[in-house]
């Protein structure tokens, strides 16, 4: 405690002002309710002087630190609350007697004897006050402050119910007593002497509680030069460690600072500002150096945790400006704000990379088989998940600052955004986004396709690929983006490619029957067709069977088209032309195939396995090339 000399006394005395507006309500709470308020324009006699000073000689000497060795280790709130009382309102009413004998005589020895006691009643209240913080930690935690307490489990339900009650119930007194020892202190002008402690132990505590968190201040050096997977560890941690912090470590410590220095809104700001603003700053530290760092580097797999990390931040904005609300804390809402912004620009970023990867991939890998390129798995798995962030209006809300602005036009020819249910949520640029991407992609599919030797087989390639696109869109949040409308029209697209799969893989098996409308075979001419008619079979086969179909529905109405167009065709020829064959020595070499042999054979396409194998026919087949794929390849 400082020491004041005599000369300072009056100027001391002068400044020790009543405010009824602060210390006479705010001295009415739970635990001192009954303090009475005696306002300054109070009338205050010689003898209610006298009265304050015996009192407070008698009840303040009585606990004065330094004259018995007990007071320095009983608390004076924890021994009898009666007497803490009757403690304050000596205080009060000395302060109110030093005023009375400024204005009567600044020279008297009572003012040095008043203001004697009010050192040794504020030495005293300032111990108290930091024994009441220091031994109170639990009944003080953001927890009770902020009036988060939480169950862990519902078979202790009634016994949590009651502990709650009885640490709320401690938390109110803690919390009563210290803000009237503030008041008390600050109403006497020594509120820095009040904050001192307030703010040694209470920074502490919150410093341990980020720690306890997992919030450690990062050294940039260091920072850079961590790998990603160690990075993507401290995201996850970080955005459930930004929750607590910010919802129950921050806001409760704003809570209990309010209430302990609500006599002095200028303190209580100061108090805080000191306790928290560099555990603020620490605590977005992380988030602001990973949305520098991404800015630089564009790796567009890592948009979905720079989206969490935003969509955390985002949701925490309302708590952050309500408790860094201070002008001396702004510098905490400045970092948060640049950090948004920084994750905004970085996630775009991301965006227009995934868009250039899709441009620029020239892999030459193709299954041999016509199977789902590693592109498609890639790609339409990255929207599908890019879409779930539209649901949390992250997505929405990015695009929608940077909307699309390349071949709009094109755009507006393949897609009108479908209008969704839920107004509330502006989609809109999220869907076109999402769209124009798929339409980027689907391009470097055809370009792909036509990297074929054979066409078929192409369009076997579109037809698989084009699925999975299909069943991506339906199965995931893509579906309600892009729209039934848009569905449609690609799953139109995809039964297309089959037909024309059909055309350039079985037309040469079935012109090589005559035609119903011909004149009757010959045996020979009949033998000829048998003979074209199973090499071209023979062919087809040999190269269809090696192809695979990934969706079985789509596998199964596939071959089921080929069975119809091709069996009945077949089984009218054989029935009609192989009587008057039975007299050919080689008739078993000739017809090789019987109507439901060939069906038995078509049914066992598309499983990317030959099942005619040691065939001596051999066929060349005649395939046009597709003119053009019916999504136009978009020129960049």
């Amino acid at each position: 405690m400082k020491s004041i000399k005599p000369l300072t006394m009056v100027k001391m005395a002068k400044s020790v002002t009543f405010s009824t507006s602060s210390s006479a309500s705010n001295l009415s709470s739970p635990s001192f309710a009954s303090l009475p308020a005696s306002p300054l324009n109070q009338p205050f006699s010689q003898s209610m002087m006298e009265e304050a000073l015996e009192s407070a000689e008698s009840i303040i000497k009585k606990w004065d630190p330094k004259a018995q060795s007990y007071t320095k280790i009983i608390s004076l709130f924890r021994h009898s609350r009666k007497q803490a009382k009757e403690f304050i309102r000596c205080v009060r009413d000395l302060r109110r007697a030093m005023h009375f004998l400024v204005s009567q005589d600044s020279k008297s020895d009572k003012l040095v004897l008043a203001q004697s006691l009010m050192q040794i009643g504020m030495s005293t209240l300032e111990k108290e006050f930091f024994q009441i913080l220091s031994s109170n930690r639990d009944h003080l935690d953001p927890d009770s402050a902020s009036g988060q307490s939480t169950i862990s489990s519902n078979s202790e339900f009634e016994k949590a119910g009651e502990s709650i009650s009885q640490v709320e119930k401690a938390s109110a007194m803690v919390m009563s007593d210290l803000k009237v020892i503030a008041e008390t202190m600050i109403s006497c002008g020594y509120g820095k002497e009040c904050i001192k402690s307030y703010k040694l132990i209470r920074k502490s505590i919150v410093d341990e509680g980020l720690h306890l968190l997992g919030i450690e201040k990062v050294k940039t050096s260091h920072f850079h030069k961590m790998d990603w997977g160690v990075l993507e560890h401290m995201i996850k941690n970080w955005i459930k460690a930004a929750k607590i912090g910010v919802t129950t470590l921050f806001k409760g410590e704003k809570l209990l600072c309010d209430h302990v220095f609500s006599a002095s809104l200028t303190i209580g700001q100061s108090c805080f500002n000191q306790i928290a603003k560099e555990a603020g700053l620490n605590l977005f530290m992380l988030p602001e150096l990973v949305a520098y760092k991404e800015k630089k580097q564009h790796h567009h797999e890592r948009i979905f945790k720079l989206m969490d990390l935003y969509a955390a931040i985002s949701d925490l904005w309302p708590d952050i400006e309500m408790i860094f609300s201070f002008d001396s804390l702004a510098s905490v809402k400045t970092l948060v704000l640049s950090t948004l912004k920084k994750l905004k620009d970085s996630i775009h970023t991301c965006l227009k990379e995934f868009e250039k990867m899709i441009h620029k991939d020239s892999s030459k890998e193709l299954s041999p088989e016509g199977g789902v390129h590693k592109l498609t798995r890639t790609t339409m798995s990255f929207l599908s998940l890019l879409s779930e962030y539209s649901r949390v209006h992250v997505l929405s809300e990015i695009l929608t600052e940077h909307p699309l602005k390349t071949n709009t036009r094109l755009l507006e020819s393949y897609f009108t955004a479908p209008i969704l249910e839920d107004e509330h949520v502006n989609n809109h640029a999220c869907s076109v986004h999402l769209a124009w991407l798929i339409l980027v992609f689907l391009c470097k599919l055809d370009t792909k396709a036509e990297s074929y030797n054979d066409v078929s087989l192409s369009y076997i390639f579109l037809v698989n690929n084009m699925q999975f696109v299909a069943d991506t869109v339906r199965s995931s949040h893509l579906k309600n983006l892009l729209g039934d409308d848009w569905l449609t029209k690609h799953e139109a697209k995809l039964k297309s490619y089959a037909e024309k799969y059909e055309k350039t893989a079985w037309a040469n098996v079935l012109v090589s029957l005559p035609a119903k409308t011909s004149a009757k075979l010959s045996p020979v001419e009949a033998t000829t067709c048998f003979k074209r008619f199973h090499a071209a079979f023979a062919g087809a086969y040999l190269k269809q069977s090696s192809c695979v179909i990934v969706d079985a529905k789509l596998r199964d109405e596939l071959k089921v088209s080929i069975v119809k167009k091709l069996v009945p065709e077949y089984r009218e020829f054989y029935v009609k032309y192989l009587p008057m064959l039975r007299q050919d020595r080689n008739i078993e070499m000739l017809v090789s195939f019987k109507p439901d042999n060939l069906e038995n054979y078509l049914s066992d396409l598309f499983h990317g396995t030959p099942m005619l194998s040691g065939s001596s026919h051999s066929a060349s087949a005649s395939l046009s090339s597709p003119s053009c794929f019916s999504i136009r390849c978009v020129k960049h």
